[in-house]
């Protein structure tokens, strides 16, 4: 696992009416060292969206609808990590909240035949003249991953 990445599983509290399900808490500070911005976005199916990294902000990200798979590459010059890549799966089939520190590249493809929406917070709000993203091409030799789907 790259190092100052943190999953949390969620915990579905279901009975005859549907569900409820705490996603992040003020007294959970090891998910978020603050709040700066919570975002909504849904990509359709195949879509995939990466890479793109921050130098200021922690994301934390949570798939409540349709699946993805997620690739994280850590470009941190000093971390123990650096240059390893993590997967995960994430939405409906997997409820986790995944936080992604700074300095780490993070990407996703939508999984399966219905798009997915994806709801994240960050710890900087989101500056249009001043963007705290850096963005690398989805197929970057350097990061070499390999989103098609393995046929087992």
């Amino acid at each position: 696992m790259i190092l100052g990445v943190k999953v949390k599983k969620l915990i579905k509290h279901c009975d005859d009416r549907g569900f409820f399900s705490e996603l992040i808490r003020d007294d959970e500070p090891a998910l978020l060292s603050k709040f700066g911005q919570a975002s909504w976005s849904m990509s359709y199916p195949g879509v995939i969206k990466a890479f793109h990294y921050h130098e200021k902000q922690d994301d934390l990200w949570f798939f409540p609808s349709g699946n993805a798979q997620v690739v994280l590459h850590d470009l941190r010059e000093n971390s123990l990590t650096k240059g390893d890549t993590d997967v995960y799966y994430m939405g409906e089939e997997n409820p986790i909240m995944l936080f992604i520190p700074k300095g780490v590249a993070h990407g996703y493809r939508v999984l399966g035949q219905k798009p997915a929406t994806i709801i994240y917070f960050t710890t900087e709000s989101y500056k249009p003249d001043n963007p705290d993203e850096k963005r690398i091409p989805w197929d970057d030799p350097s990061i070499s991953f390999d989103w098609e789907t393995k046929n087992r």
